[in-house]
């Protein structure tokens, strides 16, 4: 089973990437955001708890995003692998991540860091920001914060991927095409 991360800040492109992955190599997307998403348009009360960290431009807790997805993995038993996107964030989901798969025979074949500077990062959100009508997308003070809090909290998760040889980086400024040739030349070569 291929199990992938898809890895890097809010905006550098990993829904983008990981929609032509999944096409490519047939795998199951699981998206942090889209999750959080369907919680939110549906007003539930994980909705409304994720909401109040994310106004924040704070990541959920982890113990709710990991309940999450352990259900949508045992809701998919049949698949050729799956494309984490947005998760881990922490060291700690991280540690829970593999402990999951690793129970279930599985581990994650490599975490793919899309590599993209803080100023091309507010740019590109505020210019979804115009079009998504998120409130988190059109204020500039929270994106910074949201590219800060990745800073502090995730980059220990590619270091815990390092550390076991699977931390990879790849460029992520350039067209489409071109960043998704750098992430299948780095895929194929796990397989």
């Amino acid at each position: 089973m291929l199990n992938l991360i898809l890895f890097g800040p809010p905006g550098s492109g990993k829904g983008t990437q990981a929609a032509k992955l999944i096409e490519k190599y047939n795998l199951f997307h699981i998206s942090t955001g889209d999750m959080f998403r369907y919680e939110l348009s549906n007003n539930t009360e994980l909705g409304q708890l994720a909401r109040s960290y994310m106004d924040k431009g704070q990541l959920v807790p982890d113990s709710v995003t990991i309940s999450m997805l352990q259900k949508r993995v045992e809701d998919n038993p049949n698949v050729k692998g799956f494309i984490f996107d947005g998760f881990p964030r922490t060291t700690a989901q991280a540690e829970a991540l593999d402990t999951f798969l690793s129970e279930s025979g599985q581990s994650i074949a490599g975490l793919i860091e899309l590599v993209v500077n803080e100023d091309e990062i507010v740019k590109r959100i505020l210019l979804r920001g115009a079009s998504s009508g998120r409130a988190d997308d059109n204020d500039e003070a929270i994106i910074r914060n949201r590219f800060e809090e990745y800073r502090n909290k995730t980059t220990p998760v590619g270091i815990h991927y390092a550390a076991l040889g699977k931390a990879h980086k790849i460029e992520g400024v350039g067209s489409i095409e071109e960043i998704f040739d750098k992430l299948c030349e780095t895929i194929d070569s796990l397989q």
